[in-house]
């Protein structure tokens, strides 16, 4: 690689890492009164990745780097968007913003991702800190006849994408042993295409099969008709098909109306659930006038709600916490004082870690 060049993709590669680790921050401490200190922290970021890029677009790649090139520079651009949606929000768009932001932030992940055996800053970035010496371990070639890394199962809604799901199997799988499967699930409007990438490093360096699959409405239905619950299942069986799935090590979480959705879906009947983690949810009121709630005895619940969430006050969460024990859930209650509403990710190795501690960080 010529040095102008070189010295270019490093440039704008760690601005783009240090960018995408700075939203992802952001997005983990997201709270109204917050807002402004988020902004300044990430303006100056911003403005280097800015930088970074047009110099990096002025230099011409060498033969056969210019694929290369193009995603870094899509990742980069996508990167750079997102920041300065957060950062200078257009006027009167509010949530609608940040929504987009974090959207503008997965596509950037995407375009990065099939970089890192390319570049290892990117290697690195996408598997925990136990993994960071040895990154090229997690990326072997498979074995013939075995798909791994990010597919897309299209649904019958808009684009594909309601009502389908992404599915992540980490490079390291080579089906000689069955695998853990967590299955993941979005917050309201949003999609599994983006919540795949918040669990996809943990998922990478432990070695568990990761699904998100994208409700069919605009969120899951735990109002109304159910219709998510019978592709629920069916999505396990279907990856049960392809990969050798551990039936006894099945988890089922989610976010927000996802976190609402675990609970209403995970204590129907039948679930193929072994365990449930739903993070800043509640406790849908059907359960417990219908009785389904009885069946929350002796089930394996993670249950994590912020103190400062400003849509599902934690005295709901308390509640819930308070119904499940007298249920006789075997549940484990974290209440995050510095959390609102948004997802603590720094909760995965815990969760993954309380569900079977063979996955433990290796």
């Amino acid at each position: 690689m010529e040095q102008a060049y070189h010295t270019a993709v490093s440039r704008v590669g760690a601005a783009t890492l240090e960018v995408l680790a700075a939203l992802e921050q952001a997005a983990r401490h997201l709270d109204p009164p917050l807002l402004p200190r988020l902004r300044k922290i990430l303006a100056p970021r911003g403005d280097a990745l800015r930088d970074a890029l047009d110099a990096f677009l002025d230099e011409r790649p060498p033969d056969g780097l210019e694929e290369l090139g193009k995603q870094l520079g899509e990742a980069a651009g996508f990167a750079s968007r997102a920041v300065r949606q957060f950062v200078e929000p257009p006027a009167n768009t509010g949530v609608a913003a940040i929504l987009e932001c974090m959207r503008l932030h997965c596509r950037a992940l995407e375009s990065l991702y099939p970089l890192r055996r390319a570049l290892p800053p990117v290697a690195r970035f996408f598997s925990e800190p136990a993994l960071h010496e040895r990154v090229e371990q997690l990326d072997p070639e498979p074995p013939a006849g075995v798909k791994t890394g990010i597919l897309h199962a299209p649904g019958p809604g808009r684009e594909g994408e309601r009502g389908g799901f992404w599915l992540y199997v980490p490079e390291r799988y080579d089906g000689s042993a069955n695998w853990p499967l967590v299955v993941a699930l979005h917050g309201g409007s949003g999609q599994g295409r983006d919540f795949l990438w918040t669990w996809l490093r943990e998922a990478r360096s432990r070695r568990v099969l990761l699904a998100a699959p994208s409700s069919l409405g605009p969120t899951w239905s735990f109002l109304g008709e159910d219709v998510d619950a019978a592709r629920l299942r069916a999505l396990v069986a279907r990856i049960a098909e392809g990969w050798r799935v551990d039936r006894e090590r099945v988890l089922l979480t989610g976010l927000s109306d996802g976190a609402t959705y675990t609970l209403f879906s995970g204590l129907q009947k039948g679930a193929p659930w072994t365990a449930l983690a739903p993070l800043s949810g509640v406790l849908h009121p059907s359960l417990l006038s219908s009785g389904a709630l009885e069946r929350a005895r002796g089930r394996r619940i993670w249950l994590v709600h912020g103190a400062r969430d400003w849509m599902f006050p934690v005295a709901v969460a308390r509640m819930a916490r308070d119904a499940l024990q007298k249920a006789g859930a075997e549940l484990s209650y974290q209440e995050l004082p510095d959390l609102s509403h948004t997802y603590a990710r720094e909760q995965n190795g815990p969760i993954l870690e309380w569900f079977d501690p063979a996955l433990a960080a290796d």
